[in-house]
Parts: C-alpha cells; sequence; structure tokens
C-alpha cells in the first residue's frame, strides 16, 4: 500500500433551490466513481481523466451559483490511504453481477436466442461499466471476467450447437506450399467464422482452392481439409476460433489487417472482448445470409466484403 497515491477531492456547494443542477452533478460524479467524504465534498484518485472530468462538474457548479474547487491531496499515512483506497472497493458490485451472470447460465436453456443475447448484452454492459470506474482492480474484477467468458461461451453452444469445442495443444506452423489445389470442407449454412476462414484460405493461404459444404461433419471426405468443426484439420483450438488459428497455421499473423478482422470475428463468433465495428459486419452478413440462395453465392458475396475490410484496415 502506497501511502503517497495522489487525490483528487471536488469541494462543492449548491444553492438548496436548484435542485435540478444538484441532481445532473451528483448523476455525473456518480458516473465517475466519485466517493463521498462528506456532503459536497468528492474524491478520486488522481489519474488523467478525473482531473477534467471533476474540473467540467466544477464549471458546471459555478455556473450555477455555487461554490466548486478542484485540489489535490495526499494521505497522511497508510491508515488513511487504506480508508481511502477502500472507499473505491467494487466487490459488492461484482458480486452481484457474477449473482446475475451466475442465474444467466443456469437459465439459459429456457430462453429463446433474443432473449439471452438481450441479458447478454445488458451483463456486458453491466460489467464495462463496473470496470470503468474500478480504479483499483483485484481478484474479484478478473473472476467476474472469466464468469462472463463463460456466459459468453455457454450462448454461443446454446445457439449454435454444431460449433467446434475448443481443442488443447499448440498450433504448428505449416508449411504454404504442401495446401496448394486442395479441397477444404466445412459445414453448411455459413456464418462469420466458414466464411472469414474460407475468405481467408482463398485469399493467402490457397489461391485455388476447391470448396465443399457438409450437411453433416461426419460428411467430410478423407482428403479434404476440414475446418470449424470437431475434428477438423483447422478448429478452435484454445481461446482461438478457426480463422485465428489460420493465422497462426500459416504464419499470417504478422499482418495487423487480418489481427483487426481476427478480432471481428473472434468476438462475432464466440464473445470476447467487444470491437467497434462488429454490429456493423453483424447486420451485413445476416443481411447476405438472406439474399443468398446458398453458400456458393453467399461465400462469392462476403468476400468481397472481407477484401474491403482488409483493404480499410491497410489504410
Amino acid at each position: 500500500m502506497n501511502h503517497n497515491d495522489a487525490w483528487l477531492a471536488l469541494i462543492t456547494s449548491l444553492p438548496t433551490r436548484n435542485a435540478t443542477v444538484r441532481m445532473r452533478i451528483w448523476r455525473a460524479l456518480k458516473a465517475l466513481g466519485c466517493a463521498v467524504l462528506r456532503d459536497g465534498v468528492y474524491l478520486l484518485p488522481d489519474h488523467l481523466s478525473a482531473r477534467p472530468a471533476l474540473q467540467a462538474q466544477a464549471a458546471e457548479t459555478l455556473a450555477a451559483g455555487g461554490t466548486a474547487q478542484v485540489v489535490g491531496i495526499s494521505a497522511t499515512d497508510p491508515q488513511q490511504a487504506a480508508a481511502f483506497r477502500a472507499l473505491f472497493d467494487r466487490s459488492a458490485e461484482y458480486t452481484q453481477l457474477k449473482n446475475a451472470v451466475d442465474a444467466f447460465i443456469h437459465t439459459l436453456a429456457t430462453l429463446d436466442a433474443v432473449a439471452a443475447k438481450r441479458t447478454l448484452g445488458r451483463l456486458r454492459r453491466d460489467f464495462e461499466a463496473i470496470a470503468a470506474i474500478d480504479y483499483f482492480p483485484a481478484a474479484a474484477r478478473a473472476q467476474v471476467a472469466a464468469e462472463l467468458a463463460q456466459a459468453e461461451a455457454a450462448y454461443q453452444a446454446h445457439i449454435n450447437p454444431d460449433e467446434p469445442h475448443a481443442a488443447t495443444g499448440s498450433i504448428q506452423r505449416l508449411p504454404n506450399a504442401e495446401y496448394q489445389n486442395r479441397t477444404w470442407a466445412t459445414r453448411r449454412q455459413l456464418w462469420v467464422d466458414r466464411m472469414a476462414s474460407a475468405w481467408l484460405i482463398h485469399r493467402f493461404i490457397d489461391r485455388q482452392p476447391v470448396f465443399i459444404w457438409l450437411e453433416r461433419p461426419q460428411d467430410c471426405p478423407q482428403d479434404a481439409l476440414g475446418f470449424d468443426f470437431d475434428g477438423g484439420a483447422f478448429t478452435h483450438v484454445g481461446n482461438r476460433v478457426t480463422f485465428e488459428v489460420l493465422l497462426a497455421s500459416f504464419g499470417l499473423e504478422h499482418d495487423p489487417a487480418l489481427i483487426r478482422i481476427g478480432a471481428l470475428v473472434h468476438y462475432l463468433d464466440v464473445g470476447g472482448i467487444p470491437v467497434a465495428e462488429a454490429a456493423g459486419l453483424e447486420i451485413v452478413l445476416k443481411a447476405m445470409q438472406t439474399r443468398c440462395p446458398d453458400d456458393d453465392a453467399l461465400l462469392v458475396e462476403a468476400s468481397r466484403l472481407f477484401d474491403d475490410l482488409y483493404a480499410a484496415f491497410t489504410l
């Protein structure tokens, strides 16, 4: 414990008649995760975003006819430093969220896809809101993050029961020359990991591939390279989806644009860290699924989109 931690205090006083402004400022300070030392005295750790945030609330207080000062302070001894830090303990919030995540996992089988997605999205947003004001992360944050990742994996398994289970082990670097003019097989009714993986194969691995779409993984011919199903030559390994496994297998992880596409594919396929472009990509791919008459046509359309994404991410 470092009792020399720097802190900022906002000391305010507002006219009692201005209830609207008081409520607005209180809500803003709560959203920042401020601790309350006493009425009108709010505390934050002195980090990069804290000072301008508190100064903005001070300016609004002054504009409303009140008084406000943002001052730097420090703890006088280790005991006071510990007391200050304890004011920012988010364990209770994380415990409440963990209970909600556990309840989601236990009731997932009773939820339809829309309700499950809505609930999971709310849980993710709640976690991000707590994490944003968790100035001294501890074990509770990591525990809930792991629980949430488990919930996202359970959701994906619930709505996509045919999705592969992650294998264990290392990923070997493979010689591209031995993977030319091959037949590649995956499950029909393509979705993001299979679409992106097929595009990657054609664009960067095998310039003249033949793709076949399987009704069942068991129908995969012995001479075909199966991908994105249990037992396939290329499938999920550890925390990596098939697209990311192909990147590692064929030495493509040095390409930043492909890594960014991989992050998109990962999030849309199994969840995890949100990616800004994911929502838009999901909408477009679902529209393609609806419009295209078969998987061959779908891959042609999706390949144009991934070509455009790659070009945009290369700029």
